[in-house]
């Protein structure tokens, strides 16, 4: 169990210290994942940016995941869904469209652009608060790939065993704090896991930009 975001963070940075030579950059998913990972960046001194993945909902219920897609406009879907519920081509290009839009919009909000990290030739250490089914952060990770980093890593203090054995596959290391028996919520595994607000995360960019 953790106090909060920023308790994961401490911990976090402990198994993070390793890639210090590796001069990384730390890709935070905001809002909750810039406040995770913080005490890393500020600790070491890493280069960091934001990158933003998106879930692509089903047309009757938006929380069920039929793909995602990250700033770049690199997506995944899940075909299996997409057959079952018998979604158009047509929705699914608007929704794709729309989210990246979305993206946008926030990127440019928290950080004043929309330009994907360069990543070319580095450790890439994507920092999030926890993850669920990780569908989402697939988008990112496929994304990130696609802009020739040199090696990936996934670091999060919580997520179920089935999730982390699936994203295994996908980057270079996981690492993973916590790992329950059974999982219902990445809040369930944290005392205080009330929302972070814009404010929040614009203060921490403002400290960390005083680096």
């Amino acid at each position: 169990m953790f106090v909060d975001r920023k308790d994961a963070g401490k911990k976090l940075a402990v198994e993070l210290e390793k890639f210090k030579d590796e001069s990384p950059i730390v890709l935070a998913i905001p809002r909750g994942g810039i406040v995770t990972a913080y005490e890393t960046i500020k600790k070491f001194g890493f280069e960091w940016d934001l990158i933003i993945p998106r879930k692509i909902g089903s047309p009757r219920n938006k929380e069920v995941a039929i793909g995602a897609v990250s700033s770049d406009g690199t997506y995944l879907l899940n075909e299996g869904s997409i057959n079952v519920l018998n979604i158009s081509e047509d929705y699914i290009g608007k929704e794709i469209s729309k989210q990246i839009k979305e993206i946008k919009r926030r990127l440019n909000k928290y950080k004043g652009n929309e330009n994907f990290p360069d990543v070319k030739n580095r450790t890439v250490i994507i920092i999030d608060d926890g993850i669920a089914t990780g569908f989402t952060i697939q988008a990112a990770i496929k994304s990130i790939k696609k802009h020739a980093a040199k090696k990936i890593i996934l670091a999060v203090p919580v997520a179920p065993r089935d999730t982390i054995s699936l994203l295994k596959k996908f980057v270079d290391e996981v690492i993973c704090l916590f790992i329950p028996d059974e999982f219902y919520a990445v809040g369930l595994h944290y005392k205080n896991f009330e929302q972070t607000t814009d404010e929040e995360v614009f203060t921490i960019m403002r400290e960390l930009e005083k680096r």
